[in-house]
């Protein structure tokens, strides 16, 4: 008889978490999009999003050296909308956006800082309507901050609003400081337990069942009623089908309190440890800013902490939610959101921020970059990325100078014709408003930007460059950009001979350059 082979250790494998949520039949989720979040949001339908969490550049003219861990490219990453009118004006469309695709019942935050939130403000009560908005919250971002002639700024702030009065809503809640446990629930078992004492009684008199005599006690010869509070018939579960049964219900479980003098009201016992805590209010001081150290930072320059975004997902969506961040950067809201069991949308011009996003969704949430899994409904996929040269040659030519604009963080013009030799405008960090002149819009415009000039050639000349110099004498302007696939000699010449005579600096980007992230150097 053949000896039977000893049977292999075996080790249990963890079971996969279950999600709740069903994978959306109205649109697909789990994927980031590369590019302009205005064009990605134009293909979403109408009121299919429950939670939308943007966290903008801030008008906040700094410069960041942004050190990335997956490429280890250094690169310029700049808030350059240092004119308030010139941000409100690229943020107006895409909000206007993110409102139509926000469900009735879903919720909108907007991060900002202190630079331009009173601007923000107004614009997104005109558009999300001011009857809608529900908080602004201030997050403590930083312990101190050093300022010689004024308050150091410590704080950032986020603008709540919902899609309806009709929305979702999960309270969140606080662990109780420890002097309010003293101050609040004085009283202590003997075991040491701290609870307080709450009515059971409500003012005035009652002639059904809340009326009627308990214990020998009669509460409308004390002009009140029965009334037990509906967190102690929450918590403890009562059952009884007069209200008297479930006054024997708290008391059989220890949570009333007798008074020792005779005709004396019982009284519940609120136990500390058997509450939820302190409601959350609209200052947030207790979710720390990550700093140099963290396992979690990753080198993005405005990285936000993940308790920070899992505490707004928990208050305003369910498990199966749809969580969209039109400017997710590291990805710290998809992250959130997929630990939260919701599903998710992300979008993000940067080729190299959805890099980042995505290592770090495989890094962290373990999820597999996968076009089969993804259909199957488990791993997550990245649109749009990268952008090729081949495929820049085959757009149209407006197309082509949005893309080319906008990649260098610039603002496109809105019309084709009769842009003067202009394609888009930089405006730099060190802008200053204009001295003189007309108001255009709601503020004074900024004086100080830097032309774009865009050509879809494999090779720009000398005729080209001539074209954009008169450009830049007749704007006065001290610096411009070019952008094309290439260039002649002679235009190179020709730009040399410009600034030697004119002091005038034509840089000149090519297609490659901008695709590789390696244009950061030539933008200062």
């Amino acid at each position: 008889m053949a000896k039977r082979k000893p049977k292999r250790a075996t080790t249990k494998r963890k079971a996969a978490p279950v999600r709740v949520g069903k994978r959306s039949a109205l649109l697909d989720t789990r994927v980031i999009y590369c590019g302009d979040n205005l064009d990605q949001l134009a293909k979403l339908p109408d009121k299919c999003v429950d939670l939308i969490y943007i966290d903008p550049p801030f008008n906040s003219n700094r410069n960041y050296e942004v050190f990335w861990g997956e490429t280890k490219e250094k690169r310029s990453f700049e808030d350059r909308h240092a004119s308030t009118q010139a941000y409100i004006e690229f943020m107006r469309p895409r909000c206007v956006e993110l409102a139509r695709v926000l469900k009735p019942t879903g919720s909108f935050y907007y991060h900002c800082d202190w630079h331009a939130s009173h601007y923000v403000k107004v614009m997104l009560d005109q558009i999300f309507n001011e009857n809608l908005f529900q908080n602004e919250i201030v997050w403590k971002r930083t312990s101190a901050h050093s300022s010689a002639k004024r308050y150091g700024p410590v704080h950032d702030v986020l603008f709540f609003y919902t899609g309806s009065d009709k929305y979702t809503w999960n309270p969140q809640y606080l662990p109780y400081d420890p002097e309010y446990l003293e101050t609040f629930f004085e009283m202590r078992d003997e075991d040491g337990r701290r609870w307080k004492r709450m009515d059971l009684t409500g003012d005035g008199i009652r002639h059904g069942e809340s009326g009627k005599s308990w214990r020998g006690i009669d509460v409308t010869a004390k002009g009140r009623h029965w009334a037990i509070p509906k967190v102690a018939a929450k918590l403890y579960k009562l059952t009884g089908t007069s209200l008297q049964e479930r006054l024997d219900e708290l008391d059989a479980a220890g949570a009333i309190h007798w008074p020792q003098k005779a005709g004396g009201v019982p009284r519940l016992k609120q136990y500390a440890d058997r509450m939820p805590g302190v409601a959350l209010q609209t200052v947030w001081t207790d979710i720390r800013p990550l700093h140099n150290l963290s396992q979690e930072r990753l080198g993005y320059p405005t990285q936000k902490p993940l308790p920070l975004l899992e505490r707004i997902i928990k208050a305003s969506s369910k498990p199966g939610d749809i969580v969209l961040d039109a400017f997710c950067g590291c990805g710290t809201a998809l992250v959130a959101a997929e630990t939260l069991d919701r599903q998710w949308i992300g979008i993000d011009i940067s080729p190299t921020a959805c890099r980042v996003m995505a290592k770090r969704l495989r890094d962290v949430c373990k999820l597999r970059e996968d076009e089969n899994l993804w259909r199957a409904g488990r791993g997550f996929v990245v649109r749009d990325l990268p952008w090729t040269e081949a495929k820049l040659r085959a757009i149209p030519p407006f197309e082509f100078e949005n893309w080319a604009v906008i990649a260098l963080g610039g603002i496109p013009n809105k019309a084709q014709v009769g842009d003067r030799g202009i394609d888009g405008r930089i405006f730099p960090v060190a802008a200053t408003p204009k001295k003189g002149g007309a108001v255009a819009g709601e503020f004074d415009f900024m004086d100080e930007w830097y032309p774009i000039q865009v050509k879809q050639k494999d090779k720009a000349g000398r005729p080209d460059i001539d074209s954009f110099e008169a450009v830049m004498t007749r704007e006065d302007r001290k610096k411009g950009f070019f952008v094309a696939f290439d260039y002649s000699s002679d235009a190179l010449t020709e730009i040399d001979a410009y600034f030697r005579k004119s002091h005038r600096v034509i840089i000149p980007l090519t297609v490659k350059e901008i695709l590789d992230e390696q244009i950061a150097k030539k933008l200062v």
